[in-house]
């Protein structure tokens, strides 16, 4: 039986439908970190899909399974398909994922390098015109706005203004600094830019767009939380908002920007975390979507 109809089905519902129920959901900004991982794994079956589908739709439907079995030829298995039609699916079956697995990973490598050089950059210029401050751990740029943002990477730093020093309280300094140390431990660009190589790469799949999207406000809410660890909603709230209007370079982290007024609401909001059986179910449905393309291509007892 040809698997395409099914595979094809399977991608549209995940690069249409998924999204709309992730956006509606109220879990995910009770489970920050849960809910990040649930959009990478989204994209990831995606991507399983949609290179299954096209390699299921352009072989005889006969030859389905031995051109998926084919894909076991480059490690020099011999999984018993033979006859010039199924090699020819093998080729298939081999190449079409392996070109969407090169745009995707040159994609990546492409955000990261681009990324990495605009932080060297910006370093570069930083060292030169701030000053290290052992008590903060940070470096302070004389600029009369409040801000502060990380650069993260091999040799990562944490940027704040002199107008911030000034106008925060030594508690909400602290959350900032938290804030913005969660990012750089988290290395949270590499996950941004994986959102980001999926979402160039499948630009036109609302998928792709919401996952982008919502990665990045994640990501911050998963810094909100670092914060608040040690700090009260109260110190972290206003921190954000003295700081509200700044803006970070280039492949750096802020602790404002345009998901600030989300932000906030949920700081200032009842703390609620999801239901440790929503999370756990949540977590195991996740684990078993990158499997259900190949579940789907290649069920089992099919010989």
């Amino acid at each position: 039986m040809n698997a395409a109809p099914a595979l094809v089905a399977y991608t549209a519902a995940l690069g249409i439908g998924a999204p709309h129920l992730l956006l509606r959901a109220a879990w995910p900004h009770r489970a920050p970190a849960l809910a990040a991982a649930v959009w990478q794994i989204l994209a990831v079956s995606f991507s399983f899909g949609v290179a299954l589908s096209a390699a299921t739709l352009a072989m005889p439907a006969e030859h389905l399974h031995a051109g998926l079995l084919g894909l076991l030829h480059p490690c020099g298995l011999d999984v018993g398909v033979g006859g010039p039609d199924a090699e020819t699916g093998g080729r298939l079956a081999v190449g079409v994922p392996a070109a969407i697995g090169i745009f995707l990973v040159g994609s990546f490598a492409f955000h990261v390098v681009r990324a990495r050089q605009a932080r060297s950059e910006h370093r570069e210029a930083v060292d030169l015109v701030g000053r290290q401050t052992a008590r903060l751990r940070a470096t302070v740029l004389p600029y009369d706005v409040p801000a502060a943002y990380c650069l993260p990477g091999r040799d990562p730093r944490i940027v704040i203004s002199d107008a911030a020093v000034r106008r925060l309280t030594p508690e909400q300094l602290g959350a900032v600094l938290e804030h913005e140390q969660a990012h750089i431990a988290g290395r949270h660009h590499l996950v941004l830019a994986a959102a980001e190589a999926f979402c160039s790469v499948f630009r036109w799949v609302p998928l792709a767009r919401h996952a982008r999207e919502q990665t990045a406000l994640l990501l911050e809410m998963i810094a909100d939380d670092r914060a608040l660890r040690s700090h009260s909603s109260e110190v972290l709230a206003t921190a954000m908002y003295e700081m509200a209007t700044a803006r970070a370079p280039k492949g750096a982290w802020a602790v404002s920007g345009q998901t600030t007024l989300i932000r906030l609401k949920r700081v200032l909001g009842p703390r609620r975390t999801a239901h440790p059986a929503l999370c756990g179910t949540v977590a195991v449905a996740a684990a078993t979507v990158p499997l259900l393309p190949l579940l789907v291509a290649c069920p089992p007892g099919l010989g």
